[in-house]
């Protein structure tokens, strides 16, 4: 039985060197940054009273003062915790507001990007309008130039006409030209 606490006791210390390290790291040196309570009073001072009745009094009455150091503590624990809930609440309200004021900003710069956008956009929609307004208005003025070209064709033809058949005609050519009119009309 002794073999076996004693090698129980060496597990146990084998396991507690691998488990704990000497060097501290920066998360876990809350042993040496710890702040200790004073000693409570209650411990050790109890001596035993020759008298029950006298013993039963005393300890109902450290029991009543340990109950009051308890609600004390508890107290202010109390207060503590909701000081840090306070702390946590008001820097939870904080980054919304930091989050809320920058998805402000992201929203008005994205806004204004849109306005850019919108403004480029429009000019040159504009552009474009007044190019296919020009390019109307050459082909407009190119075919307004046929026309007159065709009109003048045909002005100049009718003058022709008018003046050929204006032509006093020699009866003896008369009968060769209507033949020749009649063979080949594209001669007139």
């Amino acid at each position: 039985m002794a073999t076996a606490a004693s090698a129980r006791g060496v597990v146990r210390t084998g396991r507690r060197l691998f488990s704990s390290s000497s060097v501290t790291t920066g998360k876990n040196n809350h042993k040496e940054t710890h702040n200790y309570l004073e000693a409570n009073s209650f411990l050790g001072s109890w001596e035993a009273p020759k008298n029950p009745k006298e013993a039963e009094k005393r300890l109902a009455l450290l029991r009543r003062q340990y109950a009051k150091q308890v609600k004390e503590v508890r107290k202010e624990y109390i207060v503590e915790m909701e000081a840090m809930r306070m702390e946590k609440q008001r820097k939870d309200e904080a980054r919304q507001e930091a989050i809320r004021i920058a998805n402000e900003e992201r929203r008005k710069l994205k806004a204004e990007v849109a306005k850019v956008r919108a403004e480029e956009r429009k000019v040159a929609e504009e552009e474009f309008r007044q190019t296919l307004l020009k390019e109307r208005a050459e082909k407009l003025e190119n075919w307004r130039m046929k026309e007159a070209k065709r009109e003048e064709k045909k002005k100049s033809a009718k003058e022709l006409l008018q003046r050929r058949s204006s032509e006093w005609v020699d009866e003896d050519k008369l009968e060769g030209q209507i033949i020749e009119a009649l063979s080949m009309p594209s001669s007139l």
